[in-house]
């Protein structure tokens, strides 16, 4: 008997119930026992057929996962946008920021986790505390670090306890950063925020306790090793805010630390300055640049002297070079009066050695584009690039790329080969080009097309000086290169006409207006690009607010109607923060109803859990959808599958949900995991999830890197019949021509469960193999053990009826063969 519509999603619900609570205590009975389960699957019975772009992946500018990852740009800080460092403060170290001392109150600007470290104590501190203002009751929060170490640039790039005050006077948030963020509580408060408020922290053996003017509202019990100690520190989440009299009290002794400057060079953040013997002078010039509002200014007055700037790539972590390894570059270049050549060089990090440098000569009064080769003569994983002079004159530079040659890139496009490659080992087959970065006004399509060296920076939600040298061309150009399927988010703010444009050069002949500006750029045939996103997690930040929800049914109409009248064929997704509850759901989908293909929803994987809760909101939102419209086609697309971990417990977190998305069949088109890639210790904040890993010398893959792979590899069309015992979560599917089943097992309990093997439908099954990726649920990879945790493969002779024994904390992928 065939079931269709609200009747199988209403018997769907009613067995997902049961299971959930059989489920729930099954996680109970594991503890104590271990029982035999048995899985029963009909291969004969084909229930629904399993979307093909299932492996997604999610990639955004995150994290630094595209400038220091996937694009092979080397130069961190090309376009000279950053500001000069705020100020160097004796006895403090600044990691971002730009902090000023305004007579004694430190300022600093709205920044995503700058912070200022107190450097004179490290141990016996027994309270710090500190008055905080904030410039107006908007951003997020501000306050104290304490038990500081190992800080670093990046958000979350340092050990310690944060204690901070939110923006609008209502709550101190408390959290445990180890290069990543753990939230530990929110504490109501009243005040106001825009006026002094003191924020104190009394520490006690693995206890602190945290006050609110004067008033006690947290006491936290601190049994973490790595934190027993550390230094004190100021930091900024997205806020402008102030700060004035610190105090730190030690072994019985109040200090009052103040904010005293050190003199500095005027140089772009991401630079350091050469400078021989101190007689050059250094200024980040904001009124000619070539590219962007600053460039960079060189100038030396005597001969005998060398001034220059160094580029140590992202946060500093070094350029990795080989012996023999040829990079191409460009340089923009302009003096007046420039006596001898300018040399660029690859070097050291200390710059006591040189690799490689060429000499540029001829330098006009005009801005110039000057091009350069370097071939290095020795290994180094931590080397610098050089600009710099030796002879009298002043000199402005700007807008700086360092790459690898061709035939050291992914296709002989400007990505990284090694990042290029393992994104394709790993088994994707969709990948979505999206998320915040796209919220932002200056982030515009016809901003990132023809020449990268032209293309204007932004202001950017993850890196606030951000360019556009990789944008959405430059995706779609990887994605076709790398043989995936794309799609990517578009600002909901774009213009009709900028939209219409943009489809007409993405897909359009080369005969059209914007077509023809595609070939001049380099590429002749169209994209094709099939999927947009018309926005990202639009509606999420303010809350559940109706003229928000009309205001995008508004936007998406718009684009809808320009997308359309250049290319009916592009599917769109509409990007509304999913609230079931609320009326303005179903507002929203009655009024994008026949024009939105998808609904992007963007459900958490960190827990076990996790995949059963996705299912539960699936089958709800298919039921929804049908209730407002019997005869809708709108389905769903998980563009974000999201979380806070990369170890086992995100591998099961995540094949959980992969086995909720297949048993929905067609309703979803893909599930794509954030975030695609992760620069090993450069986490800028809580998204602590890449797949694959990287540095600048090597990639490996996290737990989760093998799972999908081992999902991609051993994908098979047919979703076929299979229930199993709650304790394990199973899925089973098969091939076309019926000579190939597979099945999808996720042990999420601490023991290893025997289940009883019953297959029909599937005669004269001869062979037999089993893939498993298990581990302890902390368990990642490392640089030093990059294959840890990695699946292993072995064949079992098959027979009917027999036992498997599924290993503790697994995933396991049984592949049987005719």
């Amino acid at each position: 008997m065939k079931i269709k519509g609200l009747d199988l999603i209403l018997i769907s619900a009613i067995g997902f119930v049961a299971s959930f609570l059989l489920f729930s205590v099954s996680c109970t009975q594991t503890q104590k026992e271990t029982r035999n389960v048995t899985i029963m699957v009909d291969a004969s019975q084909v229930e629904a057929k399993v979307a093909p772009y299932l492996y997604g992946a999610c990639i955004e500018d995150v994290n630094h996962e595209i400038y220091g990852g996937l694009y092979d740009q080397k130069i961190f800080g090309e376009s000279f946008e950053e500001p000069v460092p705020g100020a160097n403060f004796i006895d403090f170290s600044s990691f971002e920021g730009e902090w000023v001392n305004e007579n004694d109150i430190l300022a600093v600007r709205s920044f995503p986790g700058a912070k200022l470290v107190y450097n004179k104590r490290e141990e016996n501190i027994t309270s710090v505390e500190t008055e905080i203002k904030f410039d107006e009751n908007r951003g997020d929060n501000a306050g104290l670090l304490t038990h500081v170490s190992k800080p670093g640039n990046g958000a979350d790039n340092f050990y310690g306890y944060e204690i901070s005050l939110r923006a609008d006077g209502r709550k101190v948030v408390v959290g445990k950063h180890k290069n990543n963020f753990e939230h530990i509580r929110d504490i109501d408060v009243e005040c106001n925020p825009t006026e002094w408020n003191r924020l104190k922290v009394t520490m006690g053996e693995k206890k602190f306790e945290v006050f609110l003017n004067d008033k006690s509202i947290f006491t936290y019990d601190n049994n973490d090793k790595d934190l027993e100690k550390g230094k004190i520190a100021l930091r900024t989440w997205n806020s402008n805010v102030k700060f004035r009299n610190l105090r730190v009290e030690a072994e019985g002794k109040l200090e009052n630390p103040a904010f005293e400057l050190m003199p500095t060079d005027q140089v772009s953040l991401q630079w350091k300055a050469i400078n021989s013997d101190s007689k050059a002078v250094f200024t980040h010039d904001g009124k000619d640049a070539f590219n962007g509002q600053y460039s960079q200014v060189v100038e030396l007055t005597t001969e005998g002297s060398i001034a220059g700037v160094s580029n140590l790539s992202l946060n500093g972590w070094g350029i990795a070079v080989r012996n023999g390894q040829k990079f191409e570059g460009r340089i923009y270049l302009k003096s007046p009066d420039l006596k001898g050549n300018v040399t660029v060089a690859l070097q050291s990090a200390d710059g006591k050695k040189e690799y490689v440098r060429q000499t540029i000569s001829d330098i006009t009064n005009e801005w110039a584009k000057y091009p350069f080769e370097l071939t290095s003569d020795t290994d180094d994983k931590n080397a610098r690039f050089a600009v710099y002079i030796d002879q009298p004159g002043k000199l402005w530079m700007d807008q700086v790329t360092l790459m690898n040659t061709p035939d050291n890139q992914f296709k002989g496009l400007p990505y990284r080969k090694d990042i290029g490659e393992m994104m394709v080992n790993q088994g994707l087959t969709f990948l979505r080009y999206g998320g915040t970065m796209i919220n932002i006004e200056g982030y515009r399509f016809k901003k990132m097309i023809g020449d990268p060296d032209k293309r204007p920076p932004y202001r950017g939600h993850w890196y606030r000086y951000s360019t556009n040298g990789f944008g959405i061309e430059d995706f779609l150009k990887f994605s076709e290169a790398a043989g995936f399927t794309a799609s990517f988010a578009l600002n909901i703010e774009e213009t009709p006409e900028d939209a219409a444009d943009m489809i007409e050069y993405l897909n359009g002949p080369a005969t059209s207006e914007w077509g023809a500006k595609r070939t001049a750029n380099g590429h002749p045939e169209p994209y094709n690009i099939k999927y947009i996103g018309i926005g990202n997690e639009e509606v999420l930040f303010n809350g559940d607010r109706k003229d928000e929800y009309e205001h995008y049914i508004e936007r998406f109409n718009l684009l809808y109607d320009a997308i359309k009248s250049k290319d009916a064929s592009v599917s769109l997704i509409n990007t509304a923060w999913w609230r079931p509850d609320s009326p303005n759901i179903e507002m929203v989908f009655r009024a994008l109803d026949g024009k939105a293909d998808y609904w992007d929803y963007h459900p958490w994987a960190d827990q076990l859990l996790n995949g059963m809760e996705v299912e539960r909101e699936l089958i709800r939102m298919k039921e929804l959808f049908l209730k407002w419209n019997p005869n809708t086609t709108m389905k769903c697309a998980i563009f974000e599958e999201n979380g806070n971990r990369h170890d086992m417990q995100r591998v099961l977190g995540h094949v959980t949900l992969q086995n909720a998305v297949r048993r929905m069949g067609d309703f979803v088109l893909t599930s794509c995991a954030a975030n695609a890639l992760q620069p090993y210790k450069q986490n800028d904040n809580g998204w602590d999830q890449g797949q694959i890993f990287f540095t600048p010398s090597q990639v490996w893959g996290m737990p989760p890197f093998y799972a999908q792979q081992m999902a991609s590899n051993n994908h098979q069309p047919l979703l076929v019949q299979s229930s199993a015992d709650a304790i394990l979560d199973v899925t089973a599917t098969k091939s076309e021509d019926d000579s190939k089943l597979v099945l999808h097992i996720a042990n999420i309990h601490n023991k290893s469960i025997p289940a009883n093997l019953k297959i029909s439908g599937f005669e004269n099954a001869k062979t037999m193999k089993s893939i498993t990726l298990s581990g302890n649920l902390n368990d990642v990879n490392t640089p030093e053990e990059p294959e840890r945790i990695i699946p292993k493969e072995s064949a079992i002779k098959y027979k009917d009826n027999m036992v498997y024994e599924f290993a503790p904390y697994s995933y396991t992928i049984l592949v049987i063969e005719k």
